[in-house]
């Protein structure tokens, strides 16, 4: 058997986890792992990056997630305070069902339980429990608090409500050894724990960088986080330099003692199987009148379109019009651009500006009818097919300029319409850049600020043929950053350890205008079975859908044509 990392930070645990995915993976698969986890501290921002990652090096990747669980409901505020305002507790997701529960379970505890931190509670985790393997985390783990308090029948049956909630088999009680006196102790009982409780162990390495050498440079990163510098003696740290990525070897090596649960993390990897699917559109419908199809209401808006845009000329542009609305039915676009539509059209009817259309969108007809844009693609003699193609894979890309002053309303009806849980915005990352991060190190390093400063001014601004400016390139095209780097030792020791650094990203913030509106989700209600719940997807999806599509079938309306289906209403 082997040993799997399963409690592991990356880059996206932000200024606490130095431990870049790349980097992560490629270690991972030096080391001869089939498998490997991303645990980040209550957020799921790098799941798709290890995915892609660790699938494209043939790693198995594990999703998963370190909660912060409150002691009583997520919605409590100021119970208590210190330690105990909230606990650590790994989730992994077994499977596609897990992962979803996983992600309703991260997203609830940022919507729900913020409160210092994204927080769930036990109530939570009963809910969305299934395909769900947990683990029951570090230090700050419930069970290990009352441990090292040496309240042992309280952490037992903390562990046996665990246990309650998720299955047997799948809470497993995690050991780690980073050499602090209280992992000792806390091991200890975790061992008889396991055996009178009947609880299997997991062996864990809380890793938080790459390689042991990324001991400094991460502690860098923790004195970034705090506003702290390396010199003083009362601050955050993780002392040992054990937080890195560990060979199977040192894992064994670590416990000899418990050598089964090291060999359980393997058993737990090979129960992980998740498969993402990349590359299918999946639109949300737009609720049209009574009456009428998606199809028939974009015809009527763009045929009335036609007529109010060109006027005496409109039949002699039917034609045109004609090709680009068969092209969007033919791709199903038609919903999206009733969407699109439908939103510009009400920035403009409160008054909203809204601008004239800009990219390859201005060469439909079809956005003009609509009102999307306000530039005439046949007097400009724009290609539809530059926006719009057969061959095309990628959605057609529409971009709409809203007033910054009244954005939010837009954004905020798009919410009312389609709803709060299908609609949100997208979050972006601020990253440590080559000559912000040469700052924030040197300050962290207590190192004179007229050195810094003039070692990141070294760093140009632009370089030719580069979207982003690194270190490593700027040290290659400014021969006195070279020179300084090689002559001196303070100057050499900083740029090394801000490459280390160098983008890991700082801080999330909210993208202006980036929103996603989701297909409309089946409701889940409190007293719903698994049954009751597959019953209600059935009457509101395939018992609608299939009838129809068998009617469409029949009477001639859907065709494959030359291997892409066709529907022809």
């Amino acid at each position: 058997m082997g040993f799997v990392h399963l409690h592991v930070h990356t880059e996206y645990s932000l200024l606490d986890g130095s431990n870049k995915i790349s980097e992560y993976v490629a270690r991972v698969k030096e080391l001869g792992m089939d498998s490997a986890a991303i645990t980040d501290h209550g957020v799921m921002y790098g799941v798709i990056d290890f995915y892609r990652e660790a699938k494209k090096a043939g790693i198995n990747p594990i999703l998963g997630c370190e909660v912060y669980v409150a002691p009583g409901s997520r919605f409590d505020r100021e119970i208590t305070g210190g330690d105990d305002r909230y606990y650590h507790l790994v989730l992994l997701a077994e499977n596609n069902t897990g992962y979803a529960n996983l992600m309703k379970i991260v997203s609830k505890g940022f919507v729900d339980g913020y409160y210092y931190k994204p927080r769930v509670d036990k109530e939570l985790l009963r809910e969305y429990h299934e395909g769900i393997i947990a683990l029951s985390a570090c230090l700050a783990g419930e069970v290990q608090r009352y441990l090292v308090r040496g309240l042992y029948e309280d952490a037992k049956e903390q562990a046996l409500e665990y246990q309650d909630i998720f299955g047997k088999g799948n809470y497993f009680l995690e050991l780690q050894d980073h050499g602090i006196p209280e992992q000792k102790l806390v091991n200890q009982r975790l061992l008889q724990m396991s055996e009178e409780l009947g609880i299997e162990l997991a062996a864990t390495n809380d890793v938080h960088y790459t390689y042991a050498e990324d001991e400094k440079p991460h502690d860098i990163l923790l004195c970034i986080q705090t506003g702290k510098k390396l010199a003083d003696e009362n601050r955050m740290r993780y002392e040992g330099g054990q937080y890195y990525v560990k060979s199977q070897e040192e894992m064994t090596a670590l416990f000899p003692y418990a050598r089964q649960a090291v060999e359980n993390t393997q058993k737990i990897a090979d129960r992980c199987h998740v498969e993402i699917e990349f590359g299918v559109t999946k639109l949300p419908k737009y609720d049209v009148p009574d009456g009428m199809t998606s199809w028939e209401y974009l015809n009527k808006l763009c045929y009335e379109g036609l007529d109010q845009r060109y006027g005496e000329e409109a039949q002699e542009n039917r034609e045109r019009l004609k090709y680009e609305l068969d092209t969007i039915q033919n791709m199903g676009y038609v919903d999206y651009f009733l969407i699109v539509w439908d939103f510009i059209k009400y920035a403009k009817d409160h008054g909203i500006a809204v601008g004239p259309g800009r990219g390859s969108a201005a060469g439909s007809i079809v956005s003009y009818c609509l009102g999307i844009t306000d530039i005439d693609p046949l007097r400009y003699q724009l290609l539809f097919e530059r926006f719009l193609n057969p061959e095309r894979v990628s959605m057609p890309d529409i971009d709409v300029d809203f007033c910054f002053e009244r954005r939010q309303e837009v954004i905020d009806y798009v919410v009312r319409k389609y709803g709060e849980d299908r609609v949100v915005q997208i979050v972006t990352f601020g990253t440590m850049a080559a000559k912000g991060v040469v700052r924030d190190v040197g300050r962290a390093m207590d190192l004179p600020y007229a050195l810094c400063d003039s070692v990141a001014k070294m760093i140009p601004a632009r370089i030719p043929d580069m979207k982003v400016v690194t270190i490593d390139a700027a040290l290659r095209v400014n021969p006195e950053l070279a020179s300084a780097y090689q002559s001196d030792e303070q100057i050499r020791e900083l740029i090394d350890m801000s490459k280390r650094l160098e983008g890991l990203p700082r801080h999330t913030s909210m993208h202006a205008a980036g929103v996603v509106i989701s297909q409309k989700a089946v409701e889940v209600r409190d007293d719903d079975t698994p049954e009751i719940l597959q019953k209600r997807v059935m009457e509101q999806a395939e018992w609608t859908i299939l009838p129809q599509a068998i009617e469409d079938i029949a009477n001639g309306r859907i065709k494959i044509v030359d291997g892409i289906v066709k529907y022809h209403n």
